[in-house]
């Protein structure tokens, strides 16, 4: 007999799941009612912050994400919530100075949330620091997100001393994070057992139902000793989302994994999902395109996402019949780029590239301002080394960045704080700035207009676009 060891789950539906399937658009109305329920059922955690949401929440609801923060906490009475943060990246797309990192960690743990999920695209630990040290500082617990890929470079050793690195860090735990959904069953069962090895911290696993695996990788990583796995409830399951938490919740049901879920409070909070679902299909939220499986994914190695991205630039260039060509370039391109993770945002880096390389009917003619930086060290370092030629090719006689990138930052506070001192009505105002500086004065001229503090029609006339 197994030894008794519950699997914890944290549920996705209110951060990952939407985003996966609606392009992250669920308002916090459509959140605030089923609260209450949620926080019954003794989920591990809730995600429901972070990522793609904070852009969201101000660029195309005209919510702020501060506020959602706290209208959430403010119902979770018992259930910890989460979040996902890119490092230094925090939820933007470049890099941040520390003290911006520092004080955004601070506000997020502040304003109710309890367990930081970390991560770095290329998973230099470095691009990790200063985020683990500011929520161990605020009393949040710390979970370094590992990329996970596939490649010469990534073995068993390689995961096993990296766990070892993220417990030297102080982080309390570690998640596999798969975004491509390239997981399968039995290399999760190897891939598990390697960081138990490596690590005492508890291990959990994120993946995506893109590829159709999912689940039974779940099943196979629990045995091998996995302590919790991210799960969204089933009207925002499956496709490019997570497996449904009441299929796991049933499977491990009566062995010594059993999640102690009750199905009938589930089912209660599916029935509360499921019109919702309906409404972001008929609005073409919701394409039928996500939905289903796309073993290409596991064929190429390319995520759901920047697989679609690619698509469509051939389609902008009427270069559709050149897909297969650009599919073959993209694992050339990653070599050549030192074999990086493909996620945000190496993954639209890698891709562009490649199609540009096929496009032109030339390899490396040209190259993208990303592609550039990529290349002389401004994301930070990957696994293997450049390919030396393209590398001087795209940055020439430049000094490649070998510290942490992150060390060449100014502070860049106090120059934000300037900058939002108009409009600003709390300090995290000065966060969603720094992050996103024309969408989020976009945002606090909309806030004013509705609160009557100016001329509505001013403020139509600043370019203001006001949510239908």
């Amino acid at each position: 007999m197994a030894e008794i060891r519950k699997v914890g789950i944290t549920e996705t539906v209110l951060r990952d799941a939407h985003q996966s399937l609606i392009a992250t658009r669920m308002t916090t109305e459509d959140m605030l009612p089923i609260i209450d329920k949620m926080d019954q059922v003794g989920y591990h955690s809730v995600e429901c912050w972070g990522g793609a949401t904070f852009d969201a929440c101000l660029r195309f609801l005209k919510e702020d994400p501060w506020v959602r923060l706290r209208k959430l906490r403010d119902g979770f009475k018992n259930t910890k919530l989460q979040m996902l943060f890119r490092g230094q990246n925090i939820l933007g797309y470049n890099h941040y100075s520390d003290d911006v990192v520092e004080y955004f960690v601070q506000k997020s743990i502040a304003n109710g949330i309890d367990i930081i999920r970390i991560f770095d695209c290329l998973n230099d630990l470095r691009n990790l620091e200063t985020a683990v040290k500011a929520a161990n500082k605020e009393k949040g617990h710390a979970q370094i997100a590992l990329s996970y890929t596939l490649g010469d470079a990534y073995t068993l050793d390689y995961w096993r001393n990296i766990a070892r690195e993220i417990e030297e860090m102080g982080a309390d735990s570690i998640c596999i994070k798969d975004m491509a959904g390239l997981l399968v069953p039995y290399e999760a069962e190897k891939l598990v057992k390697a960081l138990k090895e490596g690590t005492k911290l508890p291990i959990q696993l994120h993946t995506h139902y893109t590829s159709g695996v999912a689940a039974m990788t779940y099943l196979k990583a629990v045995e091998a000793g996995c302590d919790v796995i991210d799960c969204a409830m089933s009207p925002m399951a499956m496709g490019t989302s997570q497996p449904a938490t009441e299929v796991l919740v049933e499977t491990f049901k009566g062995t010594p994994y059993d999640t102690g879920l009750d199905q009938h409070l589930l089912a209660e909070i599916a029935d509360y999902f499921t019109p919702l679902r309906e409404k972001y299909l008929a609005s073409g939220l919701m394409s039928t395109k996500v939905l289903g499986v796309n073993i290409k994914t596991l064929l190429y190695q390319v995520p759901g996402g920047m697989l679609s991205n690619l698509v469509s630039q051939l389609k902008e260039q009427g270069k559709e019949d050149k897909l297969k060509e650009v599919l073959e370039e993209v694992p050339r391109v990653r070599k050549d780029f030192g074999e990086p993770p493909l996620v945000t945002p190496s993954s639209q880096i890698v891709g562009t590239q490649a199609v540009l390389n096929v496009v032109l009917g030339e390899r490396y003619k040209m190259f993208t301002q990303q592609s550039k930086d990529l290349l002389s060290g401004k994301y930070g370092q990957t696994v293997k080394p450049f390919n030396p030629e393209v590398q001087k090719k795209a940055i020439g006689d430049v000094e490649p960045i070998t510290c942490r990138p992150a060390d060449l930052i100014a502070p860049q506070l106090p120059e934000m704080e300037k900058a939002v001192a108009q409009y600003k009505q709390q300090d995290e105002d000065v966060l969603s700035y720094a992050l996103f500086p024309q969408v989020a004065t976009e945002f606090f001229q909309y806030r004013e207009a509705q609160q009557g503090k100016v001329d509505v029609s001013k403020a139509n006339s600043d370019n203001m676009t006001y949510p239908v």
